[in-house]
């Protein structure tokens, strides 16, 4: 198998069709062997029985169904289980990602890139809801992870299967795996795609789902950095909160020995001992979490390197 096209789809009876007509249309012209997975995260309209029916027809054309709503990780996860094609794209069902744009990522691909990312420079959507926060959100990304999108949202993407077979996704991970990627020396590139007006159903995203976003860029900084080495994170601000809380402590020790005054009502003290408690438990928690750490490399057999080729 060459391809494998993934795509999460949630309440999208409407768009469900259309897409399965145009994507095959676009696949056939490419001339490659191919499957479509589509994984209906739990729909409540009539989404999957007319999965079911285009599956009767087309064999190539495979569905997951989930009992309910897990999100859009969960379902480009389990997509990604399943896939058996040597690239691995995906996209959104409600077709404002073009199943036309296929053949530009994957002629990227065949420049010897690992990852290439859609960016959808002229982008349908409002200003104020999506386009405002996604772009505060790309440029963070960008400056924490050293890996330079425009378009981290984009579920239009291309991987090769070895990638993202050894990467496991959580919370709302799906968006960070070039990130991710990156950091075990995957190559990600980017190219220009069209984004279309939704013409059917409701989107599923909003403002809280933004505040979502700004948690994981927080999860995927620490994940990048300080993932097999939390003592190095937790330990130095348990130190410098410590150092600090010492230096009052002895400044007040001086004022309360030497000069004779009282300490009691002084909020310096307050902040003293509050500097102290936060170092320990600071440090404490960095030694806790390279226990945590151990015990999840080692426990499942997991290196802390991957391989690309090995020449023996």
């Amino acid at each position: 198998m060459n391809l494998s096209v993934v795509i999460p789809l949630y309440n999208e009876e409407e768009s469900v069709g259309r897409l399965y007509e145009r994507l095959t249309r676009v696949l056939a012209k490419l001339g490659t062997d191919y499957e479509i997975i589509i994984v209906d995260d739990g729909s409540t309209d009539k989404s999957f029985k007319i999965l079911e029916k285009l599956h009767r027809q087309d064999g190539r054309l495979k569905v997951i169904s989930f009992r309910r709503n897990f999100g859009q990780t969960a379902a480009m996860s389990a997509g990604f289980d399943h896939a058996r094609g040597r690239f691995i794209v995906t996209m959104d069902a409600d077709l404002q990602n073009p199943p036309e744009e296929v053949g530009k990522l994957l002629e990227k691909m065949d420049e010897g890139f690992d990852i290439v990312s859609g960016w959808r420079k002229d982008r349908k959507d409002r200003y104020i809801t999506r386009l405002l926060p996604s772009k505060i959100a790309n440029f963070l990304v960008s400056r924490l992870t050293g890996v330079e999108l425009h378009d981290y949202g984009c579920s239009l993407k291309c991987y090769r299967k070895e990638v993202v077979k050894n990467i496991r996704l959580y919370g709302e991970m799906h968006r960070f795996i070039p990130a991710v990627a990156s950091s075990v020396g995957a190559k990600v590139a980017e190219v220009e795609v069209a984004h279309e007006q939704r013409r059917y159903g409701k989107s599923k995203y909003g403002l809280s789902r933004t505040l979502r976003v700004f948690l994981d860029i927080i999860l995927v900084k620490f994940l990048l950095s300080f993932q097999t080495r939390p003592i190095q994170l937790f330990g130095l601000a348990g130190i410098i909160f410590g150092f600090f809380g010492g230096l009052f402590g002895l400044y007040l020790s001086y004022v309360r020995l030497v000069l004779q005054q009282s300490i009691g009502n002084r909020p310096l003290l307050m902040l003293s001992v509050l500097l102290l408690v936060l170092g320990v438990q600071l440090v404490m928690m960095g030694l806790l979490g390279e226990i945590s750490m151990r015990t999840y490399f080692e426990s499942q057999g997991k290196k802390t390197y991957i391989i690309r080729e090995q020449l023996i």
